[in-house]
Order: C-alpha cells, then structure tokens, then sequence
C-alpha cells in the first residue's frame, strides 16, 4: 500500500515524482504489464515499462536536481508507490549524478531493500551499493559486513551480490567474510546470491574461485553457479 506523501503537492520534489508518474503512464503497455506483475509474483501492479525506460525517465525527470532533492524524489517515489516502475524509478534515482557514491543515501538503500523485499528490488540497489564501495570502502565495508548477518535474507543478498560490476576492484576478502556467514543459509535467493558473485569474480580470478569452492562447504546450487564457466 503507498504511503501519504508529507511533502506539499506543489513542493519541486513532489512536481518531479507527478512528473515522473505521468511519463510512466504514458508508456504503459497493459499486456506486457500482466505478464511482468505475473512473472514477478507482485501484489503491485505494472505499468509495462521496461526497466532501461524507466531509468530513462527517471535520469531526464531527475537531470536538475541536486543531493538532496534527488533522494527526497526517490523517498517521495517509493512512498507513494502504486506500480512496481515507480519503485524502480525511486532506484534510478539513486543511481543519478549527485548521488552515486555518497553515504547520504545509504539509510534509504537499506530501507527500500528491507521494505522492498524481493529480488528484482535488490538487485537493482546492488549497483548503488558497489558505487559506495568505490568511493567509501570503509564505511561501506562496515556496511555490509553488518547486512552480512542480518536476519533480514534481502539485506544479507545485497551484502553478497553488493560488489557485482567492480571486476578488478573487487575486495575478495571482503566477499569472502560476507558469504562465509551464509554458507549455511537454506534460502534459495542467498544460495544464488553466493553463486552469482563467485562466478563473477571467477571471470578473472579463476584461480581464488576454486580454492574457495574447494576450502569451503558449498550447497550444490551455490557450487554450480560459481563454477559454471570454469573448466
């Protein structure tokens, strides 16, 4: 259910969220929004826009705001929230100029991961999370070690998957300390998770891959998707 926004109806954060909305609207495409709110097992419904065109929308709604403004969008975005785009786009906001990389936006990072509760959600946020790393690797070290052993499994999966796309960049004793903790967990979405960040990293330390599948007790999905393409 969306929240009652707290923001004046004329405010420029609530104009850019109307604004944002409306471009939404206008590329909707009913039959591909059943299938997505389907595939994605949502209560909320669809518009039917696809994810690059809504980060699309968000990135030209957003080209003016600053700091501050972008993260009260994405706040007012999210909120508010009556189709599952609006979420996304709450994300693209994140993903905007003057936020990339700043600890400003971590509170609702963590917040839209734990109210959003599924994977796509996650995923998405993954990539704001490894643009802190870059600019904030300690603080953000501290972050997701503590997400690492949440109770919540969505934040433990964004602790896991949070280096995805750093290629050589990636702190692989820091990915090691955050999936060590999860090797037991039965869930589905943190198995994956395992797999699909080792398997990363294995496109180019093949070699730290498998010393790890072979000194650690892997669940057999987590073991596949780690060394899927190593011979």
């Amino acid at each position: 259910m969306a929240r009652s926004s707290t923001r004046p109806p004329h405010s420029p954060e609530s104009i850019a969220a109307a604004k944002i909305r409306a471009r939404l609207r206008v590329a909707a495409d009913p039959e591909r929004a059943a299938g997505a709110q389907a595939y994605m097992k949502s209560a909320m419904p669809y518009y039917g826009v696809r994810v690059p065109d809504v980060r699309r929308i968000a990135r030209a709604a957003g080209s003016d705001l600053d700091l501050q403004g972008a993260l009260a969008v994405a706040a007012e975005l999210w909120d508010g929230a009556t189709h599952r785009e609006e979420r996304y786009a709450a994300i693209g906001m994140l993903r905007l100029r003057p936020v990339r990389g700043r600890l400003e936006a971590a509170a609702l990072i963590e917040r839209f991961a734990v109210e959003g509760a599924w994977w796509d959600l996650v995923d998405e946020l993954s990539h704001c999370v490894a643009e802190l790393h870059d600019a904030h690797p300690i603080e953000t070290r501290d972050l997701v070690l503590r997400w690492s052993v949440d109770p919540w499994l969505w934040l433990r999966r964004l602790a896991i998957i949070s280096q995805l796309g750093r290629k050589d960049r990636v702190d692989l004793e820091l990915l090691s300390t955050v999936i060590e903790p999860n090797l037991d967990a039965p869930e589905f979405f943190i198995r994956k998770a395992i797999g699909w960040a080792l398997r990363e990293v294995a496109r180019l330390q093949p070699d730290w891959v498998i010393a790890f599948a072979a000194t650690h007790s892997l669940s057999p999905l987590t073991r596949r998707e780690a060394l899927k393409h190593l011979a």
